[in-house]
């Protein structure tokens, strides 16, 4: 799967907005079962989003937001995501590894390539992140998505500028997805009208260390897929990295200077997973 910098959630009822996606330079779309399908559309919006599915969204990744696998849908949900085979099915409310699990092994059927990404957005998978994320060998998960929507409501706390209130809840989430290898995806930006707002919370997802952002409307992914990216200095950096570190002078040095800064050999990884990136499109 390419880098993810936008992640773009889609109401599986709404057929229109499925078929716009396709046009869209989100780098992935969330269509999505749960919260934005009411209970009377459910089934034919399952229904809507398998033929979707089988048409596929040209390079962008496919994600199957289900519904939980304790609700009545749920598990037709699973059923039909491992017919579908998209990228990954994106399972709510993962609270411990035990439902993490459950979530595993109804995608038993699924081809490995399928992902299992799990949302954060419970005071218990907060508490139970550690846990969860060294689930991910023996449970396909790939990545971590961050749903401040519901864990606001759980926590009782205020949405302000800046988020102080998620600070740690956000940290926690990166650093449990790094160590373990998984995608780490920052919470959605509600106030559609608020461009400025939106830029300030991209930069801070990125000043985190989330690889991207889920948004909610199209509006929304050129900020994130720009705050995502690799800029042109950063991609400069990257290149003078890895040149200096071919350079046969400098065999089996471990540091050296390069413009008007120290690197060593760390550096020279994180220059690599720069130019990765940039190679696989995102940044163009």
């Amino acid at each position: 799967m390419r880098p993810v910098r936008s992640a773009l959630y889609l109401p599986a009822s709404n057929i229109r907005a499925l078929a716009k996606a396709r046009a869209l330079p989100c780098d992935a779309v969330i269509l999505d079962l749960e919260d934005a399908v009411a209970p009377e559309a459910k089934t034919a919006a399952r229904e809507q989003a398998l033929a979707a599915l089988r048409e596929g969204f040209g390079e962008r990744a496919a994600v199957l937001r289900v519904n939980g696998i304790d609700t009545p849908w749920g598990r037709e949900d699973l059923a039909a995501a491992v017919e579908a085979k998209p990228h990954a099915v994106l399972a709510p409310k993962v609270e411990d590894p035990a439902s993490l699990r459950t979530y595993h092994e109804a995608l038993g059927g699924a081809p490995e390539a399928v992902q299992l990404w799990a949302m954060v957005e419970t005071p218990r998978a907060v508490l139970n992140l550690p846990e969860i994320a060294a689930a991910a060998d023996g449970a396909r998960l790939a990545g971590l998505v961050v749903g401040l929507n519901d864990l606001a409501q759980a926590l009782r706390a205020r949405w302000t500028p800046g988020r102080a209130a998620f600070s740690g809840v956000l940290q926690a989430t990166v650093v449990a997805a790094r160590a373990h290898g998984l995608v780490a995806l920052d919470a959605v930006f509600n106030d559609l009208d608020d461009a400025a707002g939106l830029e300030a919370e991209c930069r801070q997802g990125r000043e985190l260390g989330f690889d991207g952002k889920t948004v909610i409307h199209p509006r929304q992914i050129e900020a994130a897929n720009r705050a995502f990216s690799p800029a042109d200095t950063e991609l400069a950096w990257a290149r003078a990295v890895v040149t200096a570190f071919a350079d046969p002078a400098n065999a089996g040095r471990g540091a050296l200077r390069v413009a008007n800064g120290m690197v060593e050999r760390l550096h020279l990884l994180e220059a690599e997973r720069l130019l990765a990136a940039a190679d696989a499109g995102v940044g163009t």
